[in-house]
């Protein structure tokens, strides 16, 4: 018979475990991981004066730009990724990092998945289910830390050295400066290893001796603080 177990814990690490693969998702797959130096504008031809300058940003296989010849009709970036092959990602190192982040997220995707279910499910093959997320949680957040540690190496590709100017160089960013994706990947990584610790709060959360009790008492929905 399957009982239907919900705790404030088993809930929190449930809720943190979503929003910490969304979040990692979202910053690899943004262009925002790199704010290039301020490029100047031509003048429009409309108006005689000049267009604001702006700053292009550049992820691991994306970009923001404005193109010259279309910036007079669409003011916005255009963004798109600029590698049509794994192959045509900046540097190896970013292509490292890209195989490393996305291991690292796929692992924190299963989880998230398997997570909604735990309220059903504690346990597979006598084995605690929270304690194997909590395992592949922590096994994700190392990956992703790889991840994070080989990316500053790239800012010496040519690529880079385009938007930042020449003196970039590996782990110095020139004129650049570092986005929104880069600072919600080392959150998210953060997150990562408190949700693998608080994991095993959930897994007591759910076994407890008041739970027991409810069960042996022949309830099916048990919600405790």
């Amino acid at each position: 018979m399957c009982h239907v177990i919900v705790t404030c814990r088993s809930m929190l690490w449930t809720i943190l475990s979503i929003v910490v693969a969304f979040g990692e998702l979202i910053a690899f797959m943004s262009e925002d991981w790199l704010i290039g130096k301020a490029k100047s504008t031509d003048i429009d031809n409309r108006t005689g004066g000049h267009h604001e300058p702006y700053r292009p940003t550049l992820g691991i296989y994306g970009r923001c730009i404005k193109v010259p010849t279309v910036q007079y009709f669409r003011r916005d970036p255009l963004c798109g990724p600029y590698a049509e092959h794994f192959s045509e990602i900046a540097s190896g190192f970013w292509q490292a990092t890209a195989i490393f982040l996305a291991v690292g997220i796929s692992i924190l995707c299963i989880v998230a998945f398997v997570s909604v279910f735990t309220m059903c499910v504690q346990s597979v093959m006598k084995k605690s289910i929270f304690n194997v997320c909590g395992l592949l949680q922590g096994i994700a957040g190392l990956f992703l830390i790889l991840g994070l540690i080989i990316y500053p190496a790239g800012w010496g590709s040519q690529k880079v050295i385009g938007y930042c100017g020449h003196y970039a160089s590996a782990y110095k960013l020139g004129e650049c400066s570092l986005g929104w994706a880069f600072y919600t990947a080392i959150g998210g990584t953060v997150l990562t290893f408190i949700c693998a610790v608080f994991s095993a709060q959930a897994e007591i959360a759910t076994s407890s001796d008041k739970v027991q009790e409810e069960i042996e008492e022949g309830k099916n929905l048990i919600c405790l603080l």
